[in-house]
Order: C-alpha cells, then sequence, then structure tokens
C-alpha cells in the first residue's frame, strides 16, 4: 500500500523502499489470516498444493504444444498462417503456465522464510528445555523436508526456460517465413525438443511427487 501511495504521488521508488513494501504487504497479509486461525504453517502447505497444481498444469500444457509442434513436421499443405497461429497460442499457453509456476515457487518461499524465522525466534520464548528441544528438532526436520521440496521445484523450473527458448525461436522462424523452409526448421528441431520436454516432464513429475509428500507430512503433524 505504501508503495502505491508513493507512485501515486510522483515519488521515485527505489529497489530498498520496494522490497521494504513488499515485506511489509507480506507481513500484514500473515497478520491478518492469522488473526483468523489460518497460521503461516497452514499457508505453506496450502501454497505448495497450488504450486503442485500449477506444475501438473504446465506439464499438461507443454505435452499439448509438443503436439503441435510434431504435427506441424507433418505439414502436407493449407495455410501456413494458420498453423503458424495455432503453434504461437500453445507457446503463449506454455509461456503463461511456466509464469505461474515460477510465481507459485517464490510464494512458497516468501511463506517458508516467514516461517521459520517466526518459529526461530519463538523458541527463545521456552522456559522448559525439553519442549524448546523438540520444537528444536521439528523445526530442524521441516526445513530438511522443505529443502528437498524446493529443490526439486527449482530443478524442475530449471528446465522450462530453454524449452520455451527453442519453442520461441521456432515460432519466430515460421512467422517471419511460412514456407518449406521454417517446416525443414522444425523438424530439425523436433528430436531436440522431444528430449527436452522428457526431462522438464520427469522433473516435474519428481517435484509434484514431492510436493504430495510434503503435504501429507505437515497436514497431519
Amino acid at each position: 500500500m505504501a508503495a502505491i501511495t508513493r507512485l501515486l504521488s510522483g515519488k521515485p521508488l527505489t529497489v530498498g523502499f520496494l522490497l521494504s513494501s513488499l515485506i511489509a504487504c507480506s507481513s500484514a497479509y500473515y497478520r491478518a489470516v492469522e488473526s483468523i486461525g489460518f497460521h503461516k504453517r497452514d499457508i505453506l502447505v496450502h501454497r505448495v498444493e497450488k504450486a503442485r497444481d500449477s506444475q501438473q498444469e504446465a506439464k499438461e500444457q507443454f505435452k499439448t504444444t509438443l503436439e503441435k509442434f510434431s504435427a506441424l513436421t507433418g505439414f502436407k499443405g493449407g495455410s501456413l498462417e494458420e498453423k503458424y497461429k495455432q503453434l504461437n497460442s500453445e507457446f503463449e499457453a506454455s509461456r503463461a503456465k511456466a509464469e505461474a509456476v515460477h510465481n507459485r515457487i517464490n510464494d512458497i518461499r516468501d511463506v517458508a522464510a516467514a516461517l521459520f524465522a517466526e518459529w526461530k525466534q519463538e523458541l527463545g520464548q521456552y522456559k522448559d528445555p525439553a519442549l524448546r528441544r523438540s520444537s528444536e528438532k521439528k523445526l530442524a526436520v521441516t526445513r530438511q523436508r522443505y529443502a528437498q521440496l524446493i529443490a526439486a521445484m527449482e530443478r524442475a523450473e530449471a528446465r522450462i526456460e530453454p524449452v520455451l527458448s527453442t519453442f520461441r525461436d521456432q515460432v519466430l522462424f515460421l512467422k517471419h517465413n511460412l514456407n518449406a523452409q521454417a517446416i525443414a526448421s522444425l523438424k530439425g528441431e523436433l528430436r531436440s525438443v522431444e528430449t527436452d520436454i522428457a526431462a522438464l516432464i520427469k522433473a516435474m513429475e519428481a517435484s509434484i511427487r514431492e510436493a504430495d509428500a510434503f503435504i501429507r507430512t505437515e497436514s497431519v503433524a
């Protein structure tokens, strides 16, 4: 809110001010939802669920884009302009799904950082040493599970951009060369794209499994 007010007033926004404003907004949000009984741990699990669903949607979208890509390499006749529009539409859909995955992962990082900082701070409030040690152990286990989860999500996300880059190049080339040369270029890239998407799907499925495991353990903990 402060950033919006400053922007409307015409005052310059520094990176530091933007970051502090975002942190303040996140903190205000967490306080608001915690006031109705929805705590950071619940938010973390919820955001992991959302990220998992976004990865599943992205996985299916990349499969669809590959199918369109592959089908176009067998083009025999008709309107290449129309085929370009179809392929570009699938590319844009893939890019949107990739952006959604990226944002969901950032949302997880944000609440996890807030949760672990709060948890660590609250350890100092214990009077009973045994309870404090138990809570410390639980924090360490949760951190470890989270580290495994976020690493899997980052590995999957890292495989997205190379695929998008190849799709982007081929869509642009098709746009600028609606002829046999463009189709030949698509054919030449098909095997590489298939390999990259297979690796992406494998990484996404591994990430989705990690998310499911995290949700199960943290929901019953």
